[in-house]
């Protein structure tokens, strides 16, 4: 893809991995669109892009009509939307027999719906100019192996990576690529989501994200930007940060065909 002047709607763009991005990304010619639920972080945000060429948006990407404004916005403003990377996330940490229901439906809501409101109102547009483009999202480590204290977001990211996974098979021949992000730790303030979590959600847990991942293996945001602008390239489905996650990937899979040889030894005819 060629990105001068493509114009680049990024969720969760005030910081983190959705800021580094758009960075990248305007670096290749891009004009980044910040979509974020934190009006002073967008200003922030924005102000740290040499020569301005950047545009913010508010946005509640657990609310449809929100993000159906957003693109309405975004296309009357631009007259179009070539790139909508769906990178908005939360996270709760603790056992599943702990979480609250209030705890299930925001994560759900932004991790799980946010990434769907995006397929449902940007797609449709895409396909619409008819010049290709390119969807993305963040899921993680988490939603390709178990993690022990992030149950109910494995559940949502283990659900993006499905969006994404199908998604890709569907628009294949369309010139629309589709990429998903799963990385283990990187330096972002995930950790501290809490601060967004509206008061329909009641009321936030302890701090902490329970997460199973070495503090040593925690990757800076500027490298995972890298190689997610490369698979926008490459038209790469899997954007995997980290060598790390290899292993456990592997052995998931290999449980699973596992499976078949014991339910056979154990009688049962294929």
């Amino acid at each position: 893809m060629d990105f001068t002047n493509k114009i680049a709607v990024i969720t969760g763009g005030a910081s983190g991995i959705g800021l580094a991005t758009a960075k990248q990304l305007a670096k290749r010619g891009a004009l980044p669109v910040l979509v974020d639920m934190q009006r002073d972080a967008l200003t922030k945000a924005a102000a740290s892009f040499a020569g301005g060429r950047v545009d913010t948006r508010v946005c509640d990407v657990s609310s449809y009509e929100a993000v159906q404004a957003l693109a309405n916005d975004v296309i009357k403003s631009h007259g179009r939307a070539d790139i909508v990377f769906n990178n908005a996330g939360v996270a709760v940490g603790g056992p599943i027999a702990e979480m609250s229901h209030d705890d299930w439906r925001w994560i759900i809501d932004v991790d799980l719906w946010g990434p769907i409101h995006g397929v449902e109102v940007f797609l449709p547009r895409l396909r619409e100019q008819g010049e290709g483009g390119h969807v993305l999202f963040t899921s993680s480590f988490a939603g390709l192996v178990p993690n022990v204290g992030l149950g109910a977001y494995c559940v949502a990211k283990y659900g993006v990576v499905a969006l994404a996974e199908v998604l890709a098979r569907e628009l294949r021949g369309e010139g629309i690529g589709v990429s998903v992000l799963c990385p283990m730790v990187v330096g972002t303030n995930i950790g501290t989501s809490a601060r967004n979590r509206g008061v329909r959600y009641g009321d936030a847990p302890a701090p902490g994200t329970g997460a199973e991942l070495a503090v040593d293996e925690v990757m800076a945001v500027e490298d995972v930007a890298r190689l997610t602008v490369d698979a926008i390239v490459a038209e790469r489905l899997y954007v995997l940060p980290h060598a790390a996650s290899r292993e456990s990937i592997r052995r998931r899979f290999e449980r699973i065909a596992r499976t078949f040889d014991d339910q056979q030894a154990a009688g049962w005819a294929y």
